[in-house]
């Protein structure tokens, strides 16, 4: 049967999942989401600054696009949150350093009734990946932990909260991002495992989890033992044999933003769009370039007419999307009260709290007593988390109990060890970045005590006790204040090994 044009646009537009500039829809934003017939759109952080701007830019993209709307973000706790002005959530590995499914049932229930507080109906989250790759540069503390069953088990409670408020979620990254030290924003990872072993470890949580998830997103990884010419994305072997025929998964499967340099830099967005399409994907999450989610339009419609699509598949893709949309609305009229939104600001401190980590013997420093911070001024973006700390916002909530003598520094090669004063002064070192610390770093920093407030994994890389934070949100550096005047104990449990100190590449 040939399609007429209007069939064409409907079912190329309806398998594509695009973003928008900013905070505000402009008309021929409008226009061009209306002639490629999309209904799903994935937000960032530039377009939500505050509650009312982005309850606003949902209700227009609905106003465009019809009330049958995805409406997607990355909303995981820790540093992938966001916005910034709701309660601030525990990274997941904090969560599996406190290590209990009823905490975090309750901490995934109170990440979504913020979300369905702004009309947002879809979350990329929780991430199943098992963090054991000591290098990686991407996951960290965003898996829950190393081991699959108890990351699995977590997981699966935060993913039964999160659902149970009427908002989707989406686990990721299939078959598993843990174990590589390339970033796939910046490059194609490979990882070259048997295949026994990635089904024993990797893909133990996916396959537990999978009866249960309403939605899946593909990693941009290369696994030769499973396909030895695509990334998972893209193979038909990955996403149709081991995803829907092997593990049974009736979700909706989502790609991985094809802006990301694994992909874009060698099929680009449109090739790859098509590609996954035929692998087995549902959405094609095309971001960032206007003129490459019309191309990605351009390419679906064109596969189409040529038959390397084909209408079956494409029909299949848009009727699991279509029994999403259904199963969780996005909805205008849901009140995030100021007694519910305290209470999951408490239930967050608790969560915060009790995920610190310590790693040797802490000591108490009493109240009052001078300490010397070593910070960095601004901890920069990795590129998938927020902007990391500012040294003021650390000094602010340390020195509500201790009396600080601040050395800050703008990079880590700016900053030489041996100029700081030979004082007894006890000395604190607050690690702020993802980035792990080199052999000069390691040869020649010496403070009394690190603070690890973001990668759990720098705690291998200096020769001191440290206190790991997972995360820093206010709720997580009052707990860290707390801990060192002794008001609190350090109570969390390692979710991984932290192992040797980190050799450069």
């Amino acid at each position: 049967m040939t399609l007429t044009p209007e069939q064409l646009d409907a079912l190329a537009g309806r398998c594509l999942m695009v973003d928008v500039e900013g905070p505000v829809l402009s008309d021929e934003e409008a226009a061009l989401l209306q002639r490629m017939r999309v209904r799903a759109v994935c937000l960032f952080r530039r377009n939500v600054p505050d509650a009312a701007a982005t309850r606003r830019l949902v209700a227009d993209l609905k106003c465009a696009l019809g009330d049958d709307i995805l409406i997607g973000i990355d909303q995981e706790g820790g540093g992938v949150m966001r916005t910034l002005f709701l309660p601030q959530a525990p990274a997941a590995m904090a969560l599996g350093a406190a290590d209990d499914e009823a905490l975090a049932r309750k901490v995934g229930g109170a990440v979504a009734r913020g979300l369905k507080s702004l009309g947002i109906n879809w979350n990329f989250a929780p991430v199943l990946d098992l963090n054991n790759n000591l290098a990686n540069p991407v996951i960290g503390e965003r898996a829950f932990g190393a081991d699959p069953v108890r990351a699995a088990q977590l997981a699966r409670a935060w993913m039964e909260g999160h659902l149970a408020e009427g908002v989707a979620c989406c686990v990721k990254h299939f078959p598993g991002h843990g174990d590589t030290h390339t970033d796939s924003h910046l490059d194609l990872p490979v990882v070259d495992k048997p295949q026994a072993e990635l089904r024993d470890y990797e893909l133990a949580p996916f396959k537990a989890l999978s009866p249960h998830a309403p939605a899946l997103m593909s990693a941009h990884i290369r696994f030769p033992s499973l396909d030895a010419e695509w990334p998972a994305t893209l193979s038909p072997a990955i996403l149709t044999g081991l995803l829907r025929q092997e593990l049974g998964f009736q979700g909706v499967a989502i790609t991985d933003a094809l802006n990301m340099k694994a992909i874009r830099e060698r099929w680009g967005q449109p090739a790859g769009a098509a590609q996954t399409l035929k692998a087995g994907a549902d959405l094609a999450l095309v971001l960032q370039f206007a003129d490459e989610m019309e191309a990605s339009f351009d390419a679906l419609r064109a596969a189409l007419q040529n038959g390397d699509l084909t209408e079956a598949r494409l029909s299949e893709a848009a009727e699991r999307v279509d029994a999403l949309i259904l199963r969780y609305p996005s909805v205008d009229d849901y009140a995030y009260a100021a007694e519910q939104r305290a209470a999951d600001e408490a239930l967050f401190a608790e969560a915060w709290r009790r995920a610190l980590t310590a790693h040797g013997d802490i000591p108490t420093l009493p109240a009052g007593q001078r300490l010397r911070l070593v910070v960095q001024e601004q901890a920069p973006s990795d590129g998938v988390s927020e902007a990391g700390l500012s040294a003021n916002k650390l000094v602010a909530a340390l020195s509500r109990r201790h009396a600080l003598e601040v050395v800050r520094f703008q990079e880590r090669a700016a900053l030489d060890w041996s100029t700081l004063p030979q004082d007894g002064v006890f000395t604190v070192l607050a690690s702020t970045t993802r980035e792990r610390y080199g052999s000069r770093e390691r040869q020649s920093w010496k403070p009394d005590l690190h603070l690890a407030l973001w990668n759990p994994y720098a705690a291998a890389d200096i020769a001191a006790p440290a206190l790991i934070s997972y995360g820093f949100a206010d709720a997580a550096l009052e707990a860290v204040s707390r801990c060192l005047a002794g008001e609190i104990a350090a109570a969390g449990r390692l979710p991984v090994a932290l192992g040797q100190p980190y050799l450069e590449q």
